[in-house]
């Protein structure tokens, strides 16, 4: 039987249209480097957004061709994300915090000929100029000031360019962004991102079970906009209609409090350590609580969430929720909303729905997950660990100019790296990175867990626990742990603290006290630099 639908093409333009025709007046809030405030609505951003494809058409972009940017979250930042494809280009977000020299090697490895760059980056820019070929520099002037003569001015091009318009149709399997992964285990590698897939991503994220975004909803968009596409959510918050709050570069405790307050924000999404500053300061004064919305909600993802985070913002009245996801997979692949029946009132059944909302969560939809053992497929029975593969149409096939079929099945699967096991109820349960793993005489101890327990203690601020190198038992976990201002605990007391979690062989040799817990700039644990410390005690030890 032939079908008799459209031949509609599902393409990021196509939501920007929506947005300007349906939610042309919902605000968009841009907190900016220099601490001003910029607002304007959504048929701005797209009147702004026709001109800047326009713009860059007229410098000589052509389809398919790479727009880097190193820029903090704000409107400007926003409208490249529409702009860019539009005019056929493919974005290149650079990850500021990461070392010139892997910002110099995405720029170079993408091949991108513009860069669109704020005016307070500029001395990053000057870092890497050498080493890179931009064809246009495109500065966006925040502070108000022109950009120098040698650039070319990001609100002048706006101003005297002529709206784009394409006449022809956009491939929804036209490439729209190249994202590159944060680079923990050798060179960043890059993930290029189809309009379709994207479009797909954007209407699962966005359902109820999942950030559950609405145009009743405010979002504080405080995921880098330079990683991952910022998890989806501004393509999401356009589709929705959410009034979009972006904070720039200001993340400190103080200016978050004071965002998610003035805003009256009711839903954001970041990594764990962006909250622990929230949480102290909300734990130090109770009362400024009530000026924040009291239907807050914070997502939880980029690793994994301590329980006592978890428990933490539960006692503030703080809706959380855990999510998991990867640049391979546009991110999100699984997010923890409890089913119902687990989220029944009760002693037991809390402790119950803690332990579930502590899972990583259940796949989204046309995400299929499976687990994969030395004898095949595992059973969701809650307890077969193996390593997690994934596939579904917004999950990558492959590494922009690279082949890395490791990272691949032979049937096609990705292969996350993640040793993890599903339940009978569908939620996933990642229990370590494979390579994280410590396998001590012959048995295998989570890091993951002896984590979550050291940060259950009311003196940790953070812990991650490694493998030391061991003459006897082949690996030993050792613990690195940075405590909390003004709290003071010795080895013995976490030791006997974990003791009661544990049986005796899974417990650290040590504990290295430290200022911090070394972080690559997404805000994951450098495990690489904590084990080479490792190595490097046990060889003073021997």
């Amino acid at each position: 039987m032939r079908h008799t639908m459209m031949d509609f093409p599902l393409t990021i333009g196509g939501i920007l249209a929506h947005a300007a025709k349906v939610y042309g007046g919902t605000e968009i809030v841009s907190y900016m480097p220099d601490c001003s405030t910029h607002r304007y609505c959504v048929a701005d951003l797209a009147s702004r957004v026709a001109r800047l494809a326009g713009a860059l058409r007229e410098l000589g972009l052509q389809p398919g061709d790479r727009v880097a940017t190193l820029m903090w979250n704000h409107y400007a930042h926003l409208e490249t994300y529409f702009a860019v494809p539009a005019a056929g280009g493919v974005l290149n977000t650079l990850n500021l915090r990461l070392a010139p020299d892997d910002i110099v090697y995405i720029a170079n490895h993408a091949g991108a000929r513009f860069l669109i760059v704020d005016d307070d980056l500029m001395p990053l820019y000057e870092r890497i100029r050498a080493r890179t070929s931009f064809e246009r520099v495109i500065v966006v002037p925040l502070g108000g000031v022109s950009a120098p003569d040698a650039f070319s001015d990001y609100e002048h091009l706006i101003a005297v360019s002529n709206p784009f318009a394409n006449g022809e149709p956009i491939d929804e399997n036209a490439p729209v962004s190249v994202c590159y992964t944060s680079g923990t285990t050798g060179r960043p590698k890059g993930v290029v991102y189809s309009h379709r897939a994207l479009v797909l991503h954007t209407f699962c994220i966005s359902l109820p079970d999942v950030f559950d975004l609405s145009m009743r909803k405010t979002l504080a968009l405080v995921v880098p906009m330079f990683h991952v596409n910022g998890w989806c959510l501004p393509f999401a918050a356009l589709l929705t209609g959410v009034r979009l709050v972006l904070p720039g570069p200001h993340l400190d405790a103080e200016s978050l409090f004071k965002l998610l307050a003035d805003e009256q924000v009711i839903l954001s999404a970041g990594v764990p350590s962006l909250w622990h500053g929230l949480i102290d300061k909300l734990q130090a004064s109770p009362e400024l609580r009530a000026q924040l919305s009291p239907a807050l909600h914070l997502v939880v993802a980029g690793s994994a969430c301590p329980e006592s985070m978890m428990v933490a913002l539960d006692r503030l009245s703080i809706r959380a929720t855990h999510a998991w996801g990867m640049t391979e997979l546009s991110p999100v692949g699984a997010f923890s909303t409890l089913k119902p029946h687990l989220a029944q009132a009760g002693s037991a059944d809390a402790d119950q729905a803690l332990r579930y909302r502590m899972k990583q969560g259940l796949p989204l939809p046309f995400v299929e997950a499976r687990i994969m053992t030395e004898q095949g497929t595992a059973r969701w029975d809650g307890e077969s660990v193996g390593e997690l593969q994934v596939r579904g149409p917004w999950v990558a096939a492959g590494y922009y100019g690279d082949v890395l079929p490791d990272s691949w099945s032979d049937d096609g699967w990705l292969r996350t790296g993640d040793a993890a096991h599903i339940d009978a109820e569908g939620y996933i349960q990642i229990t370590d990175r494979l390579k994280d793993l410590i396998k001590s005489g012959g048995e295998w101890i989570s890091s993951v867990a002896l984590e979550n327990a050291l940060m259950g203690h009311e003196a940790v601020k953070e812990a991650a626990v490694v493998a030391m190198p061991d003459p006897r038992w082949q690996e030993r976990p050792l613990a690195f742990v940075q405590l909390r201002a003004g709290h003071h605990a010795m080895a013995d007391d976490l030791i006997s603290h974990l003791s009661t979690h544990f049986t005796r062989w899974w417990l650290p040799d040590a504990v290295e006290f430290v200022d911090e817990i070394p972080k690559t700039s997404t805000g994951k644990i450098q495990k690489s630099v904590l084990r080479t410390r490792a190595a490097e005690l046990r060889s003073r030890l021997t």
